[in-house]
């Protein structure tokens, strides 16, 4: 006699008929991650007190309830710039306008620490105007991205009897250059060339 087979007897509830797996969930979409803010702001900030800078305030220490209705009332923000101070410092200030000095400050930082570059300008005892002229403007944007400019007179073969010739040609280029760099010394000979090096002016 037949058996009819049941291929679902004894079968686990909730799950498909084919794999006898459970059936796959979506995971539910929570919309996009939000990247955690750099600083608390406002009612972000946990410290019962904290101690209040910035403009048009009054310096001070102030219960954190208190400074950010304050902060509120002037359409600002209260962001906490020291928060491992005891109390945390915080400062009264448009958030983003904080944010965005904060990157500019970096960004100037990065420059200012940027590798020095030893820019070298060739002369020879006889450069005409015309080219001289020409290094000194190469040599003036070299010294603004903030490079030293290492200039140099190539003597060949008797042209070392005019070394005199040399130095003036170095001095009058430091001299054009003197709003913009500074020289370390005066023109030193070296085998058969004649150095100065410039290096550029600190910002006031």
């Amino acid at each position: 006699m037949a058996t009819n087979f049941n291929p679902n007897f004894n079968r686990p509830a909730n799950t498909t008929p084919s794999t006898g797996s459970r059936p796959y969930q979506r995971t539910p979409y929570r919309g996009p991650q939000r990247k955690e803010q750099e600083h608390r702001i406002n009612e972000g900030i946990t410290a019962p007190q904290v101690r209040v800078v910035g403009e048009n305030i009054e310096p001070g220490i102030y219960d954190t309830p208190k400074a950010v209705a304050m902060a509120r009332k002037m359409e600002i923000d209260l962001v906490e710039i020291s928060p491992n101070a005891d109390p945390p410092v915080c400062r009264m200030v448009d958030y983003n306008k904080f944010l965005y000095e904060k990157k500019k400050k970096e960004k100037e930082a990065k420059a200012a620490s940027k590798a020095q570059e030893m820019k070298e300008i060739r002369f020879t005892p006889n450069t005409d105007d015309h080219d001289f002229n020409f290094k000194v403007k190469h040599s003036i944007n070299f010294l603004k991205e903030g490079n030293k400019v290492r200039a140099y007179v190539q003597f060949k073969g008797r042209a070392i009897a005019y070394a005199d010739r040399g130095q003036v040609l170095l001095l009058k280029f430091a001299q054009e250059l003197e709003e913009y760099g500074v020289p370390d010394q005066l023109p030193k000979l070296e085998g058969k060339k004649m150095f100065i090096t410039l290096a550029p002016k600190k910002k006031k």
